[in-house]
């Protein structure tokens, strides 16, 4: 009997962040988190991994980002494949954040 040898779909997670809690920032907001769900969903080889999202918290250290740091940790546990986010500043401001291990 032969196995479904389907590649396995890329595990994909979007990370949003704005960094106040006005209400522009967080219309923002709620438009990147549907905009990477559908993003994931048109993509047939990718599978949402999740959406990793902070509100109302700067960018320039990662300390209290509890989402982002979440995200890291299933990173490191294999769960996600790749992450997208609107820009490198969404992701970290601080250089140093963004590349340490």
């Amino acid at each position: 009997m032969a196995e479904n040898l389907q590649p396995r779909k890329k595990r994909v997670a979007a990370y949003c962040r704005v960094s106040t809690d006005q209400e522009e920032q967080l219309s923002s907001y709620e438009a990147q988190v549907n905009y990477y769900i559908t993003y994931i969903e048109r993509h047939p080889d990718y599978e949402l991994a999740g959406i990793y999202a902070d509100e109302g918290i700067s960018g320039t250290t990662t300390k209290k980002r509890e989402q982002f740091n979440r995200m890291i940790e299933d990173c490191k546990a294999g769960k996600i494949d790749m992450i997208i986010t609107k820009s490198i500043s969404r992701f970290a401001r601080n250089t140093l954040d963004c590349v340490r291990p």
